[in-house]
């Protein structure tokens, strides 16, 4: 097998499409990603992009990076196409601070890379990818839906950055907030709206990282003062709710499995697991 490292975003997709769609919601983080990178190429200063070819010049692997932040990979076509993955970014000697996939190839290109680069696996969290194709609909909630605007930007850079540490995204450094919040409101490369009840914002949900026939949800926060009250749900299904309108097929978000209230919430809103995902870091040993 051959591993090539390409520049351009555009290439990447094209040669990596046909594995990355035969499971679109399992592989939705590496084509949201390389989507923006192609779209939007200001959002992430750095990219790295990498395929793996089998015998017959078919894509076996593809994975991703946009430092600093952790590799991104793709669900592999064998055991082997993994391997070689590794072996090529070994020789290449890249430097990752962790792993970011769906479970099992998280957690087999994490026990692999430790052996070979005697680094320490540590799982940061433990996730879920869902995805939703028809939504149903949440009544009773006071308050309702609007977009939130530039004026907004002060509060949602303040609240996603509350969500970040609230899910102890320790690999986030400080201006990840920032760059999040104007990826969608400045570069177009996604969205927010805020719920409003009695004139006041009350909860706030993202999107972004489109997919050919899909979008991922996220983040969905709500401050601590105004939660159990169904702002979160409220939110949720607006957003969702926009997107199928505007032509997704279906939507994908992420859930912290040690959170049970918010997985709850979503499968009452039609979103069905897909499968487990984990975030894991590399500590030295």
């Amino acid at each position: 097998m051959v591993v090539k490292e390409l520049r351009e975003p555009r290439d990447f997709l094209n040669a990596a499409e046909p594995l990355l769609l035969a499971d679109e919601a399992r592989n939705n983080l590496v084509l949201g990603i390389a989507g923006t990178l192609r779209d939007h190429p200001g959002v992430y200063d750095e990219r790295r992009l990498w395929i793996v070819l089998d015998g017959r010049g078919r894509v076996a692997a593809a994975a991703l990076q946009t430092p600093p932040y952790n590799l991104v990979l793709a669900g592999p076509a064998s055991e082997d196409a993994l391997e070689a993955l590794i072996d090529g970014l070994h020789r290449a000697s890249v430097e990752l601070p962790g792993v970011t996939a769906a479970v099992p190839e998280a957690l087999a290109f994490a026990t692999r890379w430790g052996a070979r680069r005697n680094v320490r696996a540590r799982r940061r969290m433990a996730q879920r990818i869902h995805r939703l194709e028809a939504l149903r609909q949440v009544e009773g909630v006071a308050g309702h839906a609007r977009h939130a605007t530039e004026t907004d930007r002060a509060l949602v850079v303040e609240w996603v950055a509350a969500f970040a540490a609230e899910v102890a995204r320790e690999d986030a450094p400080a201006h990840e907030a920032e760059r999040v919040v104007d990826a969608g409101l400045r570069r177009g490369a996604g969205g927010f709206t805020i719920w409003e009840d009695d004139g006041a914002p009350v909860s706030l949900a993202g999107w972004g990282g489109r997919t050919p026939n899909g979008v991922r949800i996220g983040p969905v926060y709500t401050p601590p003062a105004h939660r159990r009250r169904g702002y979160g749900s409220a939110v949720t299904a607006a957003v969702t709710a926009e997107q199928l309108a505007s032509g997704r097929t279906f939507c994908f978000l992420y859930t912290d499995q040690a959170n049970p209230t918010s997985n709850r919430i979503y499968a009452s809103l039609g979103y069905e697991p897909v499968c487990d995902a984990v975030d894991v870091a590399f500590d030295a040993p």
